[in-house]
Formats: structure tokens, C-alpha cells, sequence
């Protein structure tokens, strides 16, 4: 059989390929295997995004599910998976699972598992799962059918729930006031029914069904978002614009002037405002990609920062045990305090909206208040797409320290807490690591501004390639 692998943030794989039927039944089996030996109540709260074949899919799980004695509360409808997070918590089940390969390529699929708690399960309890994963065919026994009549498997409608938890958790008027101003790229995900509704005359594209994504991977990033770079600053009315990714737990966000304006910056803003103006305090959770600035504005503030591996569940696992102002990744995936411990690209631009309207400040007015603080600085990222036998060598070439300059950048310090962080005798770093989820190569820089990183960028890829 098959050897199915969990990444940082779920099982992912293509679609009829090995994302199959018989493989999400053996996943499901396992799942069922764990909650079932767990102390956790015996529900489990399920859904799809927009994905092709997703429903499919997801009544293949929820037979498994409830052949195993489990009751299953599922959406009817595509759904997030901040709202299968938020359901979860409310609705007090021992998990949530949501079928869904996030900002992968419209060929993928995927299967995340969630906790009791509203965030992503430990790396410990993923393991465990994975573990339990059967080298055998899983067939059910009764139909999905039977199981609905029965009553173990139900709906239950997730978005508005999750609707209502941000009406009633924002300053509404405050928001409404500036509306019209947003311009919204739902990437055809599963957040596409949410800002309509809240903003009825906020600007929205890529807001149909499309489940190929129209051939394009649903990562809101800069060179994904060509339609809202251009739109913005041909009109003053657009003061933001939001982006979502597939499943809609990242963010892509531009200034008023049609700026990307990457996670690092975000980052820093939402600790402004988190702290200044609502006046949280608490611990601030990083992925180890996330820029250095993070940490000095932390300094200037007084609070204390964790770094983690890549992948949001390991920096859920501070958000459910400690007291954490903000958890963040450099990939766009942030949660706050005041919410679930769960990864909200629509939540993180509601925060970020209420910032600009209470303030009266545009969003590169802010950034630049910032920059006061912690001076500019800009962190770019290569992907790159590589053969396995080269991406396995240089890593090795990584860990054996055959690095000691990139170009004329002469390495000061080396740090692997995942992957490998070099920090040049400029103040800058270079950071390469294997993707956990793509055939991927991912190589990062932060330097003084972009072009000065992408010049490391550069510099470093010719290297590595080349020898």
C-alpha cells in the first residue's frame, strides 16, 4: 500500500493519483482508530473546501467516521478551515477535519485535522494518526446514506456561525465606514461567501466556483494577485486589499497605493495594534522564516518571542498552553489573541482594516510609523523547483557547513532550528529549506530593502546550483 505522509500542515498529494478514495478511507480509519482511544468526546466535526471532488471526498471520510461509532457534523457546503476550527470548539468535538490542500496547486487535495481546542492538532497527535494508518483496503460496511438516516451523520451550517462570531467580536460601524474601500480576491477559495456578506459594496474578484483556480495555485502572493495589483491604483477609492488562499487561513494583503504588503509587515502592524490601541500584552510565536524585525519591535515593547519550526502547529502548541499575543509564519498563516488559536487570513484583515479606520491612517502611513521603530527592511523568496537527488544535495551541503560565503557575503552565524538560517557579514540572512509539502526548494532573504535581497537571493542560487 501506499505510504501516506503527513507535512507541516496535513496529508497532501494529487488528486486520483494517491489522493484516492481508498487512501482518504485509510486516513479516516486511523483517525477514528485515535479518537476512539482518546478521552475526547466521540464527534467530530467535518468539511470541504472548493476543491474538486471535495464533497466526494469528504463522505468517503464521514462513512469511516461513522462505521466507527463516531458522530459526524458536517457542512453541506464548502467551508474554511477557520470555520471548521471555530465548529470544533463551539460545538465541543473531539476533532474537526477538513478536506482541503490549502494554497497547493488546484491538482492537489489534502485532509488537516483539528483540535478540540479550534487549532491545528499537535505534532504528536499527527504522528500518532499516521502512525495508525492501515497498509489495507477500509471498507465501511453501510452506506453514507444509511448513516444519514440513522442520525450519526448530520449538517450543521459552520459559515454562519463563524459569520456571527466576527459580527459580534469587531466594531462593526467602525468597519462598515470603509467597506467600500476594500477590494477582495477570494482566489475562487472557500472564503469567497464571507466578505460579501459583511461588505456588501466592497470590490470582489475570483469570487465564482472555479475548482481549477483557473490553473493557478491559490497562494496569496504577490506574483498570484497580478488582477488587484493593477486594480488598486487606478482608483482613491481602494484603501485595502485582501487576499485569501484556498481554504482561507492565509492572507495576502495590499497598502492603499496597490503595494504588496508581505506577512513580516504584518506582523509587525498587528502587534502594533494589538498592543497599543486594545492593549493586549503576551508572548509573540514565530516560525523561524519570519524577518528579524519581528524580534526587535518585541524587544522595544517588552515582549518575550518564541521561535518554532515551519508549520503553524507548532506554534499552536504555545497558543492552547501559554499566553500568546500573536502566532505567526511568514507564509501568511496568523492568529491573534481574542480568537481561536488558528490560523484566519479574513480575521487577520478585519484586524488589520479596524487598525486603518480607528487610527485614520492609511496602511504605508502605518508601515511607516513602524519602520521608525525598526527601520525598513524587505524578505524575499525563491521557490525552486528541483530534482530530488539535487535538493537532497544541497542540504547535505548545508549540514556538512560547505557554505562559508555566499558570493562576496561572507557567513557570520549559522542557526537550524528548520532548515538552515545564515546570517552575512552585512546584517542580512539567507535562509534554504526543503518544502514540507511541494517538490520545493525554498530559499528566503532579509536585507535592507528588496532589491538588496534579491541580490542575495541571486547570489545564493547561482551558488547552490552551481557548486
Amino acid at each position: 500500500m501506499y505510504k501516506i505522509k503527513f507535512g507541516t500542515d496535513g496529508w497532501r498529494d494529487i488528486i486520483a493519483e494517491h489522493f484516492t478514495n481508498e487512501n482518504v478511507r485509510r486516513v479516516a480509519y486511523a483517525t477514528s482508530e485515535w479518537l476512539n482511544s482518546s478521552d475526547l468526546p466521540k464527534k467530530i466535526i467535518l468539511g470541504h473546501d472548493c476543491r474538486f471532488a471535495g464533497a466526494m471526498f469528504a463522505e468517503e471520510a464521514a462513512n469511516v467516521f461513522a462505521a466507527h461509532g463516531i458522530d459526524v457534523v458536517m457542512a453541506k457546503q464548502f467551508v474554511s478551515t477557520p470555520m471548521i476550527s471555530l465548529a470544533a470548539k463551539r460545538l465541543n468535538a473531539g476533532l474537526g477535519i477538513i478536506i482541503t490542500a490549502s494554497h497547493n496547486p488546484p491538482s492537489y487535495n489534502g485532509y488537516k485535522i483539528k483540535a478540540a481546542y479550534g487549532g491545528p492538532a499537535t505534532p504528536d497527535t499527527v504522528e500518532e494518526i499516521e502512525n495508525l494508518i492501515p497498509d489495507l483496503e477500509i471498507t465501511p460496511g453501510y452506506s453514507f446514506e444509511h448513516f444519514v438516516t440513522n442520525g450519526r451523520i448530520t449538517y450543521a451550517d459552520f459559515e454562519s456561525m463563524y459569520l456571527d462570531h466576527c459580527k459580534n467580536s469587531f466594531d462593526m460601524d467602525t468597519l462598515q465606514s470603509v467597506g467600500r474601500n476594500l477590494v477582495y480576491d477570494a482566489m475562487y477559495g472557500a472564503g469567497r461567501n464571507v466578505i460579501p456578506i459583511l461588505f456588501p459594496d466592497a470590490h470582489v474578484l475570483h469570487g465564482s466556483n472555479n475548482p481549477g483556480f483557473e490553473g493557478r495555485a491559490p497562494e496569496p502572493i504577490l506574483k498570484n494577485l497580478p488582477e488587484m495589483a493593477a486594480l488598486i491604483p487606478t482608483s482613491e477609492q481602494y484603501q485595502f486589499g485582501l487576499a485569501t488562499d484556498g481554504d482561507a487561513d492565509r492572507i495576502g494583503f495590499f497598502d492603499e497605493k496597490g503595494r504588496f504588503v508581505d506577512s513580516h509587515h504584518l506582523i509587525l502592524l498587528l502587534i502594533e495594534y494589538l498592543t497599543d490601541y486594545k492593549g493586549y500584552t503576551g508572548k509573540v510565536v514565530k516560525s523561524f522564516s519570519v524577518s528579524d524585525k519581528i524580534s526587535k519591535l518585541c524587544e522595544i515593547k517588552g515582549l518575550e518571542t518564541i521561535t518554532t519550526k515551519i508549520g503553524f502547529k507548532y506554534i499552536c502548541e504555545y497558543m492552547v498552553t501559554d499566553d500568546v499575543l500573536i502566532g505567526a509564519e511568514e507564509s501568511g498563516g496568523i492568529a491573534i489573541k481574542g480568537h481561536i488559536p488558528e490560523r484566519d487570513g479574513i480575521w487577520m484583515g478585519l484586524v488589520l482594516m479596524e487598525y486603518a479606520a480607528k487610527t485614520g491612517k492609511t496602511i504605508s502611513q502605518l508601515i511607516d510609523d513602524v519602520y521608525e521603530k525598526v527601520g525598513a527592511f524587505a524578505v524575499e523568496r525563491y521557490d525552486l523547483h528541483l530534482s530530488n537527488e539535487l535538493k537532497l544535495s544541497i542540504i547535505e551541503d548545508c549540514k556538512s557547513n560547505t557554505y562559508t560565503y555566499f558570493g562576496s557575503y561572507k557567513i557570520v552565524k549559522t542557526e537550524q532550528i528548520d532548515g538552515f538560517k545564515f546570517h552575512l557579514d552585512n546584517g542580512s540572512w539567507v535562509m534554504i529549506r526543503p518544502s514540507g509539502t511541494e517538490p520545493v526548494l525554498r530559499v528566503y532573504a532579509e536585507s535592507t530593502d528588496s532589491a538588496a535581497a534579491f541580490a542575495i537571493l541571486e547570489t545564493t542560487k547561482t551558488q547552490i546550483l552551481n557548486g
